[in-house]
């Protein structure tokens, strides 16, 4: 995949809200699934789009809030928003993470060589940072699609 490209993709993440991440139920892929939105007034309609990240052979995920704002947000409570309004914590019940700084395209590494050369195909490595978590991702292809508002791949009958 041709790097100019993917960088373009993930530019356009920049301050958007991370409402699923995680491997693809056939356990592949990784996906993120962002909420996108714009202006009101330049009359962009809010979308979901599913960033899915083929051929997805690492995925890493660290949690960005601090050992002191842990220490202060274990109660069960603010794991829903309506319940967290009077307490003090990170509130875990947004059920969305602000993407900030954003997502970004990482230099080229031995792992990536290692896995290009091993499968005969390119690999990449993104860094995804929100507010609450670093998430780093070694794949190979990047494919954006939009999904019906409210996606939520792991639910079941």
């Amino acid at each position: 995949m041709d790097t100019a490209v993917l960088e373009r993709l993930l530019d356009d993440t920049f301050d958007h809200a991370v409402v699923h991440h995680g491997y693809t139920t056939y356990l592949r892929d990784y996906e993120v699934a962002i909420h996108a939105t714009a202006d009101p007034r330049t009359g962009i309609e809010p979308a979901c789009l599913r960033y899915l990240f083929r051929y997805c052979v690492k995925a890493h995920c660290t949690s960005t809030v601090a050992p002191e704002t842990w220490a202060v947000s274990l109660d069960d409570r603010l794991t829903d928003h309506e319940s967290a309004a009077d307490l003090d914590g990170y509130v875990w019940g947004v059920n969305c993470h602000s993407l900030y700084p954003g997502a970004r395209l990482l230099p080229e590494s031995e792992a990536t060589r290692r896995w290009s050369q091993a499968l005969g195909i390119d690999f990449h490595e993104v860094c995804i940072e929100t507010d609450a978590h670093r998430i780093t991702l070694l794949f190979s292809e990047l494919q954006v699609s939009e999904v019906p508002v409210g996606y939520a791949p792991f639910v079941t009958d």
